[in-house]
């Protein structure tokens, strides 16, 4: 192949190249499509209740919370959980911490798990509504952790769960 032949094909890339962006562009000016000022329909996102929120204002009822879930499904929901936690009496830490007890317990209190900063710093007994706001949402309810769980959406399986993980432990909280 000499440079004459060569020089022809990337020629014929070069025009290639120009004829499919000319075409994009001719097209545009040929057929100028305006957006609309409104839009055609509006998907609306339901509203979702935190703990955080609902607790502030007083409207949060544990009680009744706690009312619509069972320990049953939450062990069958609490398996979403297992890649990362354990839950039985002496189990061992995961990529997350052993959650045997944790309700009732102070945030970031196993001392041979390394909790990211802002679970250590959070300083709050997992209580009922603390553990809801959590599991609705963690990276919202405390900024920081590296729990990467998207959350639980609906409320039977955060209360079923909830009530799975406080019957695993020596001294479970009492319903309210």
């Amino acid at each position: 192949m000499n440079g004459f032949e060569i020089n022809k094909i990337i020629a014929a890339i070069i025009f290639t190249v120009l004829v499919v962006f000319g075409i994009d562009k001719f097209t545009d000016l040929l057929f100028q499509v305006e957006k609309p000022k409104e839009a055609a329909y509006v998907v609306e996102a339901p509203a979702v209740k935190t703990a955080s929120s609902s607790s502030d204002s007083g409207s949060f009822n544990v009680k009744d919370f706690l009312a619509l879930g069972d320990i049953e499904h939450g062990k069958n929901v609490f398996k979403k959980c297992t890649a990362c936690h354990v839950v039985a009496k002496g189990g061992k830490n995961k990529i997350g911490p052993v959650l045997y007890g944790v309700l009732g317990r102070k945030s970031g209190a196993i001392s041979d798990y390394k909790y990211s900063k802002a679970l250590a710093a959070h300083g709050k007994v997992w209580s009922y509504e603390e553990m809801n706001g959590y599991l609705l949402k963690p990276t919202a309810h405390i900024k920081g952790t590296k729990m990467a769980f998207a959350g639980l959406k609906k409320e039977k399986d955060r209360a079923s769960v909830i009530l799975y993980m406080n019957s695993q432990s020596d001294n479970p909280l009492a319903k309210p």
